[in-house]
């Protein structure tokens, strides 16, 4: 009967049991403690409970009986992955990037002050990095706005260390206003302390040469007695990279840095390992990749010659070169070392270019506007490498209100010399002016060295050939008769040089140009009479301040070798007015005038202009005056000038400004515009 007791009532009696035996008086020392039976002892069974006092335990069903709380726990594949480790858990939760709540769901707002930044001028930095700032003063508790506190905290000491308070400390408190309930004010407390300045300066691991010249560019922007700031530190580091690239080590690279403070002096040691690298000098060519250009036509980009001392710009102008081209996707260029020593003792380094195909394809356009022109516009299609390598085939269209035509141009790009192009046209015009009506068919070709935005030449030029075969209607003979049609054909071998020392190719605001062109002609019609058309113009631009700019313009045009205007295709002949000459005027509108009050041109011209260009952003204002002749004689002169003035506006773009003009003639005569209007992209001059 007492094997069916429940675990509880033998424990109890196990204590008992164990009590009562405790209190038996200890067998002598001398004699042995002998074993009792339980089963037999009095004491024990004395102290179990009566068995009908005792009630039995709920029966246990049988294992097969039993069902599982629920299948969800066997089923869920989560709970049988391990915990993660309690060492690796982060029991803080993030509220510092909780989303702002809406305005109906916000509990709080919040001001902020900032005590002890604004006298080192560093409290309107701390502000546009402040998470309170980008809070927008509003939260959903504050506990929202003291994590925020603590982010700024640690911003804040960032700062001092980035300006060389390296024993600054910050500090928030977050606090209640008092009678106003869901307001609290956030306080970003610094302690400056004292500022470290560079005790020493050393620059280690390097031959004296280029440990010379890092120490040279590192001192540009860190010096001993300064403040160490991090802009110093890291903008000295950049310096030395850029510089010995520049001088002779392309492969220089400077190491890690380390700032060994004083609290003492409150002062720093700075040293910066070195390693530079062999002295180099420019070797040849190397190419991988897609193969546009072979190494023969590669070669004619570089502005380096065999021997000369490394320099990275003129790899990044030989980069930057073959980026024009239009033709990669992507071009790299390394220097590698060949392993083979000039006799000077540098290391030769070829130049590696990596070339990646991009599209060779192209459309182009361009519109514009001018009173007596009309609206003229031309589009383009540009196959860049039709003929390997940059040999190019461009078919274009005119259209314009006045002027129609279609040219198709063959043109090598880089030919033999880098930015030399040879350039074939030809083509048909149609013009329909006031000063001529022609149909015009022409050929010509020419070389020329033009400046690119990559490099503005001080030097340019063109030179080449043209024939024309044009019937054109010119001057009227009387008031009423039709104007007489005359054909045409033309030789001439037009050269053109400039001379340009001008900041800029499409917006220039110092500096100024030199123009002169020369085109030796001769006119078929009934005998061959030849003529040179002569052109000189110069151009200056002058800053006042950094907002204005003033611009002139001086040029003159003469027909040489003729005295008779009629010898001379109207086409060919000089005329002056228009957005490129003197605004206020219409096209081509500036000069004589036949029976019909229609432009018969001249034998020579003379304009002037003068603009005061005002900008703001990317906005511009320019008021200008304007002032031009033309003349029945070849020789210039200043006598009968007409003037024209008006105000133009400037959008600048990165591809260059566009330009509205508009202005009006000054003592207009009968039959001129009271007003001209001039919308092209780029400046007048």
């Amino acid at each position: 009967m007492r094997l069916s007791l429940s675990v509880s009532v033998l424990a109890v009696a196990l204590a008992v049991a164990g009590s009562a035996s405790a209190r038996r008086a200890d067998p002598p020392a001398d004699q042995p403690q002998q074993a009792v039976d339980p089963a037999t002892d009095p004491a024990f069974n004395a102290a179990l409970p009566l068995l009908d006092s005792v009630t039995a335990p709920p029966a246990v069903p049988a294992a097969s009986s039993i069902e599982p709380a629920t299948t969800a726990s066997v089923a869920d594949p989560a709970l049988s992955q391990p915990l993660p480790p309690l060492a690796g858990f982060d029991p803080t939760p993030d509220t510092s990037k909780a989303k702002v709540p809406s305005h109906e769901d916000t509990r709080i707002r919040y001001t902020m002050q900032v005590d002890g930044l604004k006298k080192l001028g560093l409290e309107a930095q701390f502000r546009s990095l402040s998470e309170l700032e980008l809070g927008k003063k509003k939260a959903a508790n504050a506990a929202q706005v003291a994590a925020r506190a603590t982010d700024d905290v640690q911003l804040a000491e960032r700062l001092l260390r980035a300006e060389g308070y390296y024993d600054g400390a910050a500090s928030s408190t977050v606090t209640t206003v008092k009678d106003q309930p869901g307001q609290i004010v956030a306080t970003i407390s610094v302690t400056p302390g004292p500022r470290y300045t560079v005790a020493r300066i050393a620059i280690t691991q390097a031959d004296p040469d280029p440990t010379a010249r890092a120490m040279t560019a590192l001192t540009t922007q860190l010096k001993v007695g300064a403040p160490i700031r991090s802009i110093a530190v890291e903008g000295g580091e950049a310096q030395i990279s850029l510089a010995l690239p520049q001088q002779g080590y392309p492969f220089a690279k400077v190491g890690q840095r380390d700032i060994l403070l004083d609290g003492d002096t409150h002062s720093g040691d700075y040293t910066l390992p070195l390693t530079a690298g062999p002295r180099s000098t420019f070797g040849g060519l190397q190419t991988k990749g897609d193969p546009i250009f072979s190494v023969k036509h590669l070669d004619v980009f570089p502005r380096f010659e065999r021997g000369q001392v490394y320099d990275a710009r003129i790899t990044d102008d030989l980069r930057q070169a073959l980026v024009g081209t239009g033709l990669f996707s992507t071009v790299a260029i390394e220097p590698v070392d060949t392993g083979t020593k000039a006799p000077d003792g540098t290391e030769v380094v070829d130049l590696l270019v990596t070339q990646a195909k991009g599209p060779w394809h192209a459309w182009a356009g361009q519109v514009g506007y001018g009173t007596g022109q009309g609206i003229l516009g031309t589009v383009s299609w540009t196959d860049r490498n039709l003929f390997p390598p940059e040999g190019a085939l461009i078919p274009a269209l005119t259209v314009g209100t006045q002027e129609q035509g279609a040219n198709l141009t063959y043109r090598r790009s880089n030919a033999g010399q880098r930015d030399k192009t040879f350039q074939i046209t030809g083509g048909f015009d149609r013009s329909d002016y006031d000063a001529y009506q022609a149909r015009t068919f022409s050929l010509a070709v020419n070389w020329s060295r033009q400046s690119t935005p990559i490099w503005q030449k001080r030097w340019t030029y063109t030179y080449g050939a043209e024939i024309l075969e044009t019937d054109e209607q010119g001057a009227a003979l009387n008031a009423t008769d039709p104007r007489p049609y005359r054909t045409y054909e033309i030789a001439a071998l037009p050269v053109e040089v400039q001379y340009d020392r001008s900041n800029s190719l499409l917006d220039p605001t110092r500096g100024y140009r030199l123009l002169v062109r020369v085109s030796p002609e001769a006119s078929i019609r009934s005998g061959v009479k030849g003529y040179a058309r002569l052109t000189a113009q110069g151009t200056t631009y002058l800053p006042l301040g950094k907002s204005i700019v003033l611009a002139g313009r001086a040029m003159v045009n003469s027909i040489e070798g003729v005295s008779d205007i009629s010898e001379i295709a109207p086409s060919r002949r000089i005329y002056a007015g228009g957005g490129g000459s003197v605004r206020g005027f219409g096209y081509q509108q500036l000069g004589p005038k036949d029976a019909q009050n229609n432009p018969i041109g001249g034998l020579t011209s003379t304009e002037l202009a003068f603009e005061a260009r005002y900008r703001f952003g990317n906005f511009g204002i320019v008021p200008f005056l304007d002032a031009g002749r033309v003349g029945s004689s070849s020789t210039p002169g200043f006598s009968g000038l007409r003037y024209g003035t008006g105000i133009g506006g400037r959008y600048y773009t990165n591809f260059g400004p566009l330009r509205f003009d508009i202005a009006t003639p000054i003592k207009r005569q009968p039959g001129e515009s009271k007003i001209a209007l001039y919308i092209s992209i780029g400046q007048a001059f």
